[in-house]
């Protein structure tokens, strides 16, 4: 994933010269991490990217509201502040019309498909090559059909490719609440914990676990954490 500091530069004049920038807001509390990467990619296809950086979830939310324009959002799962995928959730709900990428280090099946059933715009592997990650990148920011779009590689993805499952085809059509209950569930929390951590009544709690036990079709909550180890 290294460049040159001779590619770096042309990269930045291309950008420069063309008058047009994407702002990009990078949420990641390791100040390297987001150094590389602002460092790497200083250009898509030749369009400048102006980075804004994040360290937590509160601050991220406060500079998308004072930016008002950012193009992209590239959000780290595990933040201070927050864990897995609560952060996309808060995010999202903050703001609706956010186009955010989770930018993670793994490519968990039900972790991406889950992303992408809460509202994701995509999922950016943080140990993707330098080539497959700008592509996707550049296919955050631009639309399907701009010139932009069409000028990328023709495998370009905002979501890694798995191969079709009947079970995680059940997840993609359950609904935020049953998503985020599944989720809790499966990082071994009790109906309890639920009920305290989600504010609801332990016998709504037990109504949707027994609910994702049907529409999963598994016979126990045991054997439904087992399929997504």
């Amino acid at each position: 994933m290294l460049a040159t500091a001779t590619q770096r530069a042309d990269a930045s004049s291309a950008g420069s010269g063309s008058g047009q920038s994407r702002k990009v807001l990078l949420v990641d509390d390791h100040e390297l991490v987001r150094f590389g990467v602002k460092t790497l990619y200083t250009e898509l296809q030749g369009v400048r990217i102006d980075w804004l950086e994040a360290s937590s979830l509160q601050e991220a939310l406060d500079i998308y509201t004072r930016e008002g324009n950012v193009d992209a959002v590239l959000l780290d799962l595990n933040l201070a502040d927050c864990k897995g995928l609560q952060g996309l959730r808060q995010f999202i709900q903050a703001h609706p019309t956010a186009r955010v990428a989770v930018f993670s280090g793994t490519q968990d099946e039900f972790v991406v498909r889950q992303a992408r059933a809460l509202g994701a715009a995509g999922y950016v592997p943080k140990g993707a090559m330098m080539s497959e990650m700008r592509t996707t990148l550049a296919a955050l920011l631009w639309p399907q059909g701009s010139p932009e779009a069409r000028a990328l590689a023709p495998n370009s993805a905002l979501f890694p490719r798995f191969p079709s499952s009947a079970m995680y085809d059940r997840v993609a059509e359950l609904g935020p609440r049953h998503l985020e209950i599944l989720e809790l569930v499966l990082s071994g929390c009790t109906n309890q914990e639920i009920s305290n951590s989600m504010g609801l009544s332990l016998g709504t709690v037990k109504n949707y676990v027994s609910s994702l036990l049907l529409a999963l079709d598994v016979k126990s909550r045991s054997h439904m954490i087992s399929l997504f180890r």
